[in-house]
């Protein structure tokens, strides 16, 4: 019965620190930050348009421009400026000419709810706007240089009229000083952006000059992000993954990773992200920055080092944009494609990267053969029962034996009475004779762990849990189970506080929960006693709040764990006694002799 305790025990203490932290923090962390957020819109609504432009880059200043209010609609803002539009199989919207920023741009294949009238994602929207979020590329130069392209240069669209996968646009710019800027862009059918910039110096003598490139944004995701979850700057240099969290940035200001040959940067949501890759054998320096001047903003930019064209002569910068949804396959085709070290980590997969992506790959598997993640959630449990079931097997025998020799554990608590020295020194000749191990069903539990993290890691993350389908009322797996018991699953016509949200899936849960704790008898200490009682009541609360997927597996995996239990038992001649435990809680108890 020890070893059966231990099994229940370790459980407890591995999810109680998560959806402890769930419960009580990020849920009045979310109203918290969704009152900041809104208090912080209005006051950026308010703000009068600020000179101050950029602050300084790593060892010298990023161009000057003004810092915009943000008073006008997206609507009115995108159309009052000249634009190239954008249109792919997965989005939409269109390139800024001043500044040739990419500061309009949706989501085609993803919609704010799982209405499937509801608006498509917006990811960047112009400075001007609440919301701005925008990526820019140009250049930094000297008074030999003349004007080079920054946040107010006006390009001229000079080829193409429309970028498309087969359709590149292409722009050009000449400076006082007769340098030309002929910048090719072009797109795939999924998110990248090729940017080439091709630097003709017509002038009468050499120039030098340094390539920048920021993403830039006005706000934060409404929904604040977890401990599991990173959401902030992102990148990775000198072969090192950088992640910068917003209140990070916001208590230091500037946070500096240092030069890097290779490598990308950017800012990530919990499914979007816009990256930036410089060039890659151009040494750059990076930053990630908030700053407080005019409208608040979150910057992560880089600046390179310094190239020279000699007179006459041309050279070639090329960048690479992501913007997009962080979609698994896409990002590691991307990575292997375009050489891009680490490219795979803009999705946080966390410590157990080892256990989670593969975990994920593997669910994606079934979920390509059934075409349901719900019914693949169910088959990868199954499969990861298979892989642990030997250990699992040693962990039920070594609960069958336990129970055999009760009896004599219960004869020798009688014998030594209070000398709990002799009665543990008892307990292991009685466990040596009989060949127990009582430690033997702890290590599979031990093992499990990262796999349940791990899992809660995949459907948490990745973006092809996000309004994924179960059945019935489950519509989307990624978040929570959406019908409630104290309105009768909807039936009444309120609705009910978050707290109070308790669904189909989190009770049937904890019946499994329930049932697979009564495999065993009730321990006669009266704390573990109360821990067995009362724990599975606690976890249905609780989870009620995490998402569908992880309740769905958490109540499969009772259920498969209960049959296999029952097996290995009865093979060890166990008798299973789930009904007479079930039976005794609810029989009424004997009153105590006087």
């Amino acid at each position: 019965m020890e070893n059966n305790r231990n099994y229940f025990v370790a459980i407890a203490l591995s999810v109680l620190i998560l959806v402890a932290w769930q419960f009580f923090y990020v849920n009045p962390r979310i109203e918290k930050d969704r009152i900041a957020a809104e208090q912080a819109q209005q006051q950026a609504q308010q703000t009068e348009a600020q000179q101050g432009g950029q602050q300084a880059a790593p060892g010298q200043a990023l161009p000057g421009g003004a810092i915009p209010s943000a008073g006008e609609s997206r609507e009115q803002v995108v159309a009052k400026s000249e634009r190239v539009e954008i249109d792919t199989p997965a989005l939409s919207g269109s390139i800024n000419l001043t500044g040739a920023r990419f500061d309009d741009l949706k989501l085609k294949g993803y919609r704010e709810t799982v209405d499937p009238k509801s608006p498509i994602i917006t990811l960047f929207s112009p400075a001007e706007t609440a919301d701005g979020y925008f990526t820019e590329l140009g250049y930094i130069g000297s008074d030999a240089t003349g004007a080079v392209p920054g946040p107010q240069t006006v390009w001229t669209l000079t080829g193409g009229d429309k970028l498309t996968p087969a359709t590149p646009v292409t722009l050009t710019y000449t400076n006082e000083k007769g340098v030309t800027f002929t910048r090719t862009i072009s797109v795939d059918d999924r998110y990248m952006f090729q940017v080439v910039d091709s630097i003709k110096n017509d002038s009468a003598a050499p120039i030098s000059l340094s390539s920048y490139g920021r993403v830039t944004r006005f706000n934060k995701p409404a929904t604040p992000s977890i401990y599991v979850l990173h959401e902030g700057f992102v990148g990775v240099t000198a072969d090192s993954l950088q992640e910068v969290d917003y209140s990070d940035a916001e208590d230091e200001t500037t946070i500096e990773p240092g030069k890097s040959t290779g490598g990308w940067l950017g800012i990530t949501d919990k499914y979007w992200a816009a990256t930036i890759i410089p060039p890659q054998e151009t040494p750059f320096d990076t930053r990630f920055s908030h700053f407080t001047d005019g409208r608040a903003r979150y910057q992560s930019d880089y600046k390179s080092d310094a190239i020279t064209v000699a007179a006459g002569q041309s050279a070639e910068v090329e960048n690479l944009v992501f913007a997009g949804a962080k979609e698994v396959p896409v990002v590691d085709n991307y990575e292997t494609a375009y050489s891009i070290p680490n490219f795979d980590k803009l999705i946080d997969w966390g410590w157990f990267y080892f256990i989670t992506k593969p975990m994920f790959k593997m669910m994606d598997f079934f979920f390509r053969l059934f075409g349901n993640f719900g019914i693949a959630i169910l088959i990868t449990t199954i499969v990861v029962k298979l892989i642990f079931f030997p250990l699992a097997n040693k962990q039920y025998a070594s609960m069958a034996n336990m129970k055999k020799v009760q009896p004599k554990m219960e004869e020798l608590k009688k014998k030594f009475g209070d000398d709990r020295m002799g009665l543990q020194q008892a307990m292991m000749q009685l466990y040596k004779d009989e060949k127990i191990n009582p430690l033997a069903g702890c290590w599979p539990i031990l093992i499990q762990i990262p796999v349940f993290f791990a899992l809660y890691k995949v459907i948490y993350v990745t973006i092809e849990m996000r309004h994924a389908p179960f059945f019935g009322w489950i519509q989307d797996l990624s978040a929570p189970d959406p019908t409630t018991i104290f309105n009768l699953f909807g039936l009444l016509p309120y609705d009910l506080p978050a707290f109070l949200h308790l669904g189909v899936w989190p009770i049937l849960m904890g019946i499994t929960m329930f049932l697979q704790m009564r495999m065993n008898p009730t321990p006669p200490d009266p704390t573990q006693a109360m821990l067995f009682t009362w724990m599975p009541v606690v976890f249905t609360f609780m989870l009620a709040s995490f998402p569908a997927g992880l309740v769905i597996y958490w109540a499969w995996n009772n259920l498969l764990s209960i049959i296999q239990q029952s097996i290995i038992m009865k093979r060890q001649g166990v008798r299973i006694e789930l009904f007479d435990n079930v039976k005794s809680l609810f029989s009424k108890k004997p009153k105590p002799a006087e």
